[in-house]
């Protein structure tokens, strides 16, 4: 699969917009027959900084992906919201999803 994790630093004056602003990129994405996750997060040190997690089941759902009506869509609508350009990370790891971790689980499993 493709894992993607991206962090978009905003604006602070837009950050209560961000994720409205992205939700129908998200809901478009989390369509996409390639898509295997899109997660939003923000970061706990930086009150302007979300993170996004994505993962696709191949290389061509990527390219899918970024070739999209809704990607160029929200591309351009970010461009007015970002403080600065996203930092990424984009590798190709075996595997369809998350694994469970096994260096912990609740006490009484």
């Amino acid at each position: 699969m493709i894992f993607i994790a991206v962090k978009f630093t905003v604006r602070s004056a837009e950050r209560d917009n961000w994720l409205p602003a992205v939700e129908p990129f998200t809901l478009a994405t989390r369509q996409e027959p390639g898509n295997l996750f899109f997660e939003w997060s923000y970061s706990v040190e930086n009150p302007d900084q979300f993170v996004l997690l994505e993962a696709f089941a191949s290389p061509e759902a990527g390219e899918a992906h970024v070739k999209s009506e809704h990607f160029a869509a929200a591309m351009e609508g970010m461009a007015d919201l970002v403080a600065r350009t996203p930092e990424i990370i984009n590798v190709e790891v075996p595997g369809d999803g998350w694994s469970l971790m096994t260096e912990l689980a609740p006490r009484g499993e």
